[in-house]
């Protein structure tokens, strides 16, 4: 079964820091680019990086001016997405998502095809 499951979210004073994890289970993690996203109720979701591979492009989303950095780990078919500097506005339900090889069409929702259940991340005081 083609499978990614989220953790890491949690509650996070501003300023702080958190890491997401995205494990992939049934496909070959190397053939395809992994992006996070996230949600809040009532706006657009919103596409934030796409990792794909060590030596693969990387994509960011303009808006986070280099707070969240994404890395991974193919041994253990995971894509990590640390966050600093949160804010409030950061609080939402962030998903993972498999994409197309290096990424290929970037952030856009419509080129990824299997997602996460999603991790609830919360920034407030």
């Amino acid at each position: 079964e083609v499978q990614l499951v989220e953790s890491g979210g949690g509650l996070v004073q501003p300023g702080g820091s958190l890491r997401l994890s995205c494990t992939a289970s049934g496909f070959t993690f190397d053939d395809y680019g992994i992006g996070w996203f996230r949600q809040v109720p009532g706006k657009e979701r919103e596409g934030l990086s796409c990792f794909s591979g060590s030596d693969g492009p990387r994509y960011y989303a303009v808006s986070l001016k280099g707070r969240f950095t994404i890395s991974g780990d193919n041994a253990k078919n995971t894509v990590y997405l640390q966050m600093n500097s949160l804010k409030p506005e950061d609080t939402a339900v962030y998903y993972c998502a498999r994409g197309g090889r290096r990424c290929a069409g970037g952030l856009n929702d419509g080129a990824y095809d299997v997602w996460g259940q999603g991790t609830q991340v919360t920034v407030s005081s």
